[in-house]
């Protein structure tokens, strides 16, 4: 942008031309802006008498009337109460008058309707001054709809030094919310502007108003174009893309209250990135019609629920050459907590009480549809059930089906059932259909449908998602790449602060054992398999978890808590690797905070019923509330320190949660979805901080880069690879082509289970005689691969191929019968012949694991199978045990033995000899003790000094070193003393 003039009052010139030659407002004056009621009453009145000249003339808009009078506090009544939005979309009810304040979008062939609305008055006034008692005080600019305030602007020029910040904090300390025109509900929106940048806010609080960025967005990070983009007052701003935001986006909701448990009002005004996609989905579904399909990659925290019900809401209406696009939508939400929130947000704008249903069980699809209700919400575990109710006449439908989270709920039988529930091709005839007719059809219900338009949001899409419902992009060398049709990146969610970086304060801690031989002989073990035990059995023994436990609670305590993160009401998340374990730590970390005396609750969530301590417990039992309540308890106090197993990994969103410990393998997607729980943003909330006791960095690190910025499908999957596949598996002559027609004959045409084994049994027993280990892994890694490229395959084929589907259909039936290769287990008996010697966790230093910036390719679907049996490697028990040790023992001591044997020798003989120690031991209760023991030590260590720098280093530097010796040193020490006290009774 160009401007001679630098000054702000250069840049509000800029914005008030453009608003007034090119998009047809009017200008506005000060001196016509009623401070009292908060209306510029001119134009106000302007409109009214223009609109509804009768009512006008009643309400005596032409003088200082007491009807006027009457009515301008009806109307600053009604705002107060509904809002700025409801007034302006149904008018005020006042006396025997139905007054309109707005008339909305016209439809195309409404001539009365264009003509209402394009007497609409659009007005923008400079230098509002708005205050009833500091009358000098001013806003930049203000916006009107009929002499009704609906966005101001505080305008600053990079050019003068000032920037957006400047303008942010203007709002912030200088704008009164207590001012008419700053009250809640009384704008749709607040903008900080400067030449480069646009910030909003829908709730003005004095210092807690939270500004979000209203950027285009560049480089799929925050900020905009190097241009410098007049897209606020040019896109966003013109009269038919303000009135599409009041009519369509713009809602007040009610949110529970996280520290009361009351509901309460909120404001929404929409961020640009969703008017983006929303807006492009619609046109594009408008002019290509139904049979499409959509991926939209937004990131964690980039409001996909919202975005999802504005566009399910509009897609209603949506019509092409007058015709509706789309007869029925079909919202499919994975996640629990999103389902009241799209239904209710969907309600909010509907016209019709009518227009949604909510399919809770079977029949109610089928019932919503006949009915008429033109948007249909249910979950992904209820779908299959629902979609088998459809008639066969909705089949003539068209359909728009949207997709919450793709990569979990489209796929396998649940889509093949939707397809064929509603697919308009199938045959429909009350000849019995043959077998050929049958296969046809199953292989029509597997594919996508034409007559539904599918619209896939996901934050992170697999290769799968991005084949099936990505934009093909063909490439010179004749591969296929894919891309979503609109992204919204982890990158710029991050920068734009809606969402934290979770990797900015990721911090490993490495665990140190030692394990020692309790047997005599030197035993043979499958040393691959036995690591993985050892390593199993280290990080779950009762020392190690009370171990962990404890610096869980010491940091939890002192680096969260004591720090006051998120204004003190910071919550955290124990992910640990199994049920159990779960349990176990739920037990540890209450023990010691009782210990500890600290004021903090735990909450264990976990699934079922299991035995623990030789009772049966479910989370219930232990919690001591229901499951239902978990997410609404862990945000009141005491409650502090969620623990889970694999519940609440995905789809729960608490911005309270700030600290998250680690305890689990994580790879993948599932490494990102799980510490994506901490990224949710709050107002109070800076950082995050993550404790991982398990993962090393590159492999938390690795699936962060797939989707910080758009995700692209580097190829499609090559079908040929079927041929060779099937060709393959014929080779082996495990069945025959009669087997796999009897079969599938006999199972279409709704044959007993018991009918099919016989064929499928003769199959198994070919394999198992006739193969090798090595072929029986081959075959049946093959038959899997078969299984699963053709399920996933046959959605998107053009083409269909009956000999696949009947395959398909044998193999799901054999596979499962099919006995794996006999397996001896050569690590079985390890764990009896060892036992822990010692176990330490040392923190490491925390670290900001950065990311590549640049989009990230995913390969194509695998479709490779088969193999061979691993031959075990073996080795013996001390071989085993030693390079465990080395892997994962102690400090590197330079002198190791030295060191081991001061420690478990010459300092618990010092400490013992201590005479305040054993007065305490004596004389004093076992806290006591434990605090002279303490003195003892560090005056032991202090004699040491000289012949054991290092030693002395590690106990002085190294808080988790101090603490595991002082424990070691103690729990010998005491235990030994007070024995010795008891056998002197």
């Amino acid at each position: 942008m160009r401007c001679s003039d630098t000054s702000e009052a250069g840049f509000e010139t800029i914005i008030v031309e453009s608003l007034i030659e090119e998009a047809g407002y009017q200008a506005g004056n000060s001196g016509d802006y009623d401070r009292s009621f908060a209306v510029d009453l001119a134009k106000l009145t302007e409109f009214i008498q223009g609109t509804q000249p009768e009512v006008a003339e009643r309400l005596g808009l032409e003088g200082e009337t007491p009807e006027r009078l009457k009515f301008l506090h009806r109307l600053r009544g009604k705002i107060a109460k509904q809002g700025i939005i409801d007034v302006l979309r149904k008018g005020v009810k006042h006396g025997p008058d139905s007054i309109m304040l707005f008339y909305g979008s016209p439809t195309a062939n409404n001539e009365k309707a264009k003509e209402l609305y394009g007497k609409n008055i659009f007005s923008v006034t400079r230098q509002l001054r708005y205050s009833g008692s500091e009358t000098k005080l001013a806003l930049d600019l203000v916006i009107f709809i009929n002499g009704l305030p609906i966005a101001t602007f505080e305008l600053k020029n990079k050019l003068t030094k000032q920037t957006v910040e400047d303008a942010v904090q203007q709002y912030k300390n200088d704008r009164d919310p207590k001012e008419l025109l700053f009250q809640f509900k009384r704008c749709l929106v607040h903008f900080a502007v400067d030449d480069h940048d646009v910030r909003m806010c829908a709730e003005l609080k004095g210092t807690d108003s939270w500004f979000l960025p209203f950027n285009k967005g560049y480089n799929d990070g925050a900020g905009n174009p190097p241009n410098p983009a007049d897209y606020l007052w040019k896109e966003i701003l013109t009269k038919d893309r303000l009135t599409d935001i009041l009519e369509n986006y713009a809602q007040v909701v009610e949110e529970k209250d996280e520290k009361t448990g009351k509901k309460k009002e909120k404001q929404i005004f929409p961020r640009y990135h969703q008017l983006a996609v929303v807006r492009k989905l619609l046109a594009d579904a408008k002019k290509t019609g139904a049979g499409k399909r959509y991926l939209i990659q937004h990131s964690a925290g980039s409001g996909k629920s919202n975005s999802i019900a504005w566009l399910a809401h509009q897609l209603v209406g949506l019509e092409q050459d007058k015709k509706p696009v789309f007869d029925s939508i079909v919202v499919v939400t994975d996640r629990r907590l999103l389902d009241k929130q799209i239904r209710d947000t969907i309600k909010s704008f509907a016209q019709v009480g009518n227009v949604v249903g909510h399919a809770e069980r079977s029949g109610d699809l089928r019932r919503f549809i006949k009915e008429g209700k033109q948007i249909i919400i249910t979950t992904v575990q209820k779908f299959p059930f629902i979609l088998a109710e459809i008639g066969d006449h909705h089949r003539q439908s068209k359909f728009a089906i949207i997709i919450d989270e793709a990569h979990s709920s489209q796929g396998g039988r649940a889509a093949s059932k939707m397809n064929m529930a509603l697919s308009a091709d199938v045959t429909n005839s009350e000849e019995e259909a043959s077998f050929e007719d049958k296969i046809n059809e199953l292989m029509e219900g597997r594919k996508m449908l034409a007559n539904a338009s599918y619209f896939a949001f996901t934050a992170t899409p697999k290769n799968k998602t991005l084949e099936i419902f990505g934009r093909p992009d063909p490439q010179p060398d004749g591969k296929v790449k894919h891309h979503p049709f609109h992204s919204y990146t982890m990158k710029q969610a991050i920068q734009e602060g809606f969402i934290l970086d979770v990797l900015e304060n990721y911090t490993p801690v490495e665990s140190y054992y030692r394990l020692a031989k309790t047997v005599e002989d030197d035993p043979m073990f499958d040393s691959k398999k036995a690591q993985k035990k050892l390593r199993n059995y280290v990080e779950s023994n009762t020392h190690a978890i009370r171990e962990k436990a404890e610096i869980m609670v010491d940091h939890f305590h002192a680096q969260v808590m004591g720090h006051r993160k998120i204004g003190g009401q910071a919550r955290a998340m124990v992910i640990t690797s199994a049920i159990m374990r779960a349990i176990e730590y739920f037990h540890a970390i209450n023990e010691y905070l009782d210990r500890k005396k600290l004021p903090y609750k735990t909450i264990v969530a976990f699934s079922g019923e299991h035995e623990y301590g030789g009772q049966k417990v479910t989370e219930a039992t232990l919690n001591g509330f229901p499951s239902s309540k978990i997410s609404d308890r862990i945000v009141k106090d005491p409650y502090r320190i969620l623990i889970v197993a694999d519940k609440f990994l995905t789809g729960y969103d608490e911005p309270m949660m700030h600290t998250m410990y680690v305890d689990k393998p994580l790879a993948g997607i599932k490494a990102v979805q799980a510490l994506s729980r901490l990224n949710r943003a709050h107002p109070k909330k800076h950082d995050t901080f993550i404790l991982d006791f398990f993962n090393g960095v590159e492999v938390i690190q690795l699936p962060f880069s797939d989707y910080y910025r758009t995700t692209i499908l580097s190829e499609e999957t090559d079908p040929n690879k079927l041929h060779d596949l099937k060709a393959d598996l014929d080779s082996c002559q495990v069945y025959s082509p009669g087997h796999i027609d009897d079969l599938v004959s006999l199972y279409l045409d709704g044959a007993e289970r018991d009918t099919l084994d016989p064929i499928l049994d003769t199959c198994v027993a070919v394999y198992t005689s006739d193969l090798d280990e090595d072929g029986q892994v081959d075959f049946k890694g093959k038959a899997k691969a078969f299984a699963r490229t053709y399920g996933f395959l046959a959605s998107i084929l053009p083409y269909s191929n009956a000999d696949w589907e009947k395959l398909s259909i044998f193999l799901n039936f054999l596979i499962p019968k099919l006995p794996a290769p006999k397996e001896e287990d050569l690590s079985r008996g390890i764990l009896e012949a060892i036992d822990m010697d010692s176990y330490r966790a040392e923190v490491q230093a925390s670290m900001n694991l950065t990311l590549a910036d640049e989009d990230a390719e995913l390969g194509p679907v695998p479709t490779a199978g088969g193999g061979g049996k691993a031959e075990p490697e073996l080795d013996r028990l001390s071989a085993i045990i030693k390079a465990f040790n080395d892997l994962f023992g102690n400090i590197n001591w330079k002198d190791g033995d030295k060191i081991r044997t001061v420690i478990a020798e010459e300092i618990p003989k010092k400490v013992a000899a201590d005479p305040a120690y054993q007065n305490a031991i004596k004389n004093s209760d076992k806290q006591n003790a434990r605090i002279e023991h303490d003195r003892a030590l560090s005056r032991v260590m202090v004699e040491l000094l000289a012949d054991h720098t290092e030693l002395f280093k590690q106990f002085s530097d190294n808080p988790f070193f101090k603490k595991w010796l002082g424990d070691t040193i103690f729990g010998v020490t005491y235990q030994s003393a007070d024995q010795m006290k008891k056998s002197a009774r």
